[in-house]
């Protein structure tokens, strides 16, 4: 068992093990068992190892697979852990364990707390970070923003993650003003503020536009793995020749979420998947904002952005939607020192400038 991958699986209904059947299959030759030599059968078939009794209508079952079924690669892996599976109603994932023959192949975070710690010279306090908004803005506008943050002393100011190439500001024209804008900030201040560039491009476009990013001054990057890929993520932070912080956002895996029965649990899809993908930072709902988190859910990632897995690096949690200056001190007391707060469009509610100087002092 120490060299499987093992699944669990909340199943609803009366029929669990005949789903659990069908899911290891499904899960990894997708073809009639029976016809399936005894070899096929033995070594690469998923295995059920436990199905519990029923609560609430629902049963848990884990299945383990021979770690071969990956190949050693991310797309493969989240092949099995939501392929097929994730057209089957009433099927959620709610744990994963993953054998060291498994994540030796994953470099995970460039950095990860301990490495942005040293980059911020922030060996204990949280991280400041923000996002620049809204759509509609100028490169000129956002650019002033981004001035007002980093002479402020924010630790990172990204886009915000529907910032594409539209328009009003096209991506490369706001690339190069506001890191421009940020580096003749930090240079009149002595801050080392970051900007991250969103890379919400085109498939064709997205590591071209990672490399140009840096060639332009940014010193990180957002990505949106549920929408450009998990992988596309991971091989950007694998490139030595690109080198630099990524913040996560869960644009478009809201889906795979918000049902109580259907889906991977937010741990899983927020937390272990962007640590093996490479995020530094991965960007999630708080409780008690704009969307459904429970406090419970944001701490299930926050256990999966720290604890071990394999030689990984831990991440850094950011917990954001319709934040504001006075949850500062619940969400330092809840989530710990290893906190990115994030706070956006509530910093442009009177002051900016006032703003975003409270919640620098705020952790200082």
């Amino acid at each position: 068992m120490s060299d499987r991958i093992l699944i669990t699986y909340s199943i609803v209904g009366e029929h669990a093990k005949e789903i659990a059947d069908a899911i290891r299959v499904e899960q990894s030759i997708e073809f009639p068992i029976e016809l399936a030599s005894a070899r096929i059968q033995r070594d690469v078939v998923g295995q059920i190892e436990s199905l519990s009794s029923p609560v609430n209508n629902k049963t848990e079952v884990v299945i383990s697979y021979d770690q071969r079924v990956v190949g050693g690669e991310l797309p493969q892996l989240l092949n099995v852990l939501w392929g097929n599976v994730s057209l089957i109603p009433g099927v959620g994932v709610t744990d994963i364990s993953l054998p060291d023959s498994v994540l030796k192949n994953f470099k995970g975070p460039r950095f990860g707390v301990p490495g942005l710690r040293q980059l911020f010279d922030a060996p204990t306090r949280p991280l400041i970070t923000t996002a620049l908004k809204p759509m509609g803005s100028s490169a000129s506008e956002l650019a002033e923003m981004a001035t007002v943050l980093a002479l402020a002393g924010f630790d990172m100011i990204k886009d915000d993650h529907s910032l594409a190439n539209q328009p009003w500001a096209t991506w490369r024209t706001r690339v190069e003003a506001v890191a421009s804008a940020v580096a003749q900030a930090n240079e009149k201040s002595g801050n080392r503020t970051l900007y991250a560039p969103s890379l919400n491009l085109p498939a064709d476009q997205i590591f071209q536009a990672a490399h140009e990013a840096k060639s332009l001054g940014a010193g990180a990057l957002l990505l949106l793995p549920g929408i450009s890929g998990f992988d596309a993520m991971r091989a950007i932070a694998e490139d030595d020749s690109i080198a630099l912080p990524i913040q996560s956002h869960p644009a478009m895996l809201g889906s795979m979420l918000t049902s109580r029965d259907q889906g991977l649990s937010h741990s899983i899809l927020l937390g272990t998947l962007m640590r093996l993908a490479g995020a530094d930072i991965s960007i999630f709902p708080n409780f008690s904002g704009r969307f459904s988190f429970t406090q419970e859910e944001c701490l299930s990632i926050t256990t999966s952005a720290r604890q071990p897995l394999g030689k990984l690096k831990p991440i850094w949690v950011a917990p954001a939607g319709g934040m504001s200056l006075d949850r500062i001190p619940e969400m330092r007391k809840i989530y710990g020192t290893s906190l990115a707060l994030l706070i956006g469009g509530a910093l442009s509610r009177g002051s900016l400038e006032h703003n975003a100087q409270a919640m620098v002092a705020s952790v200082s």
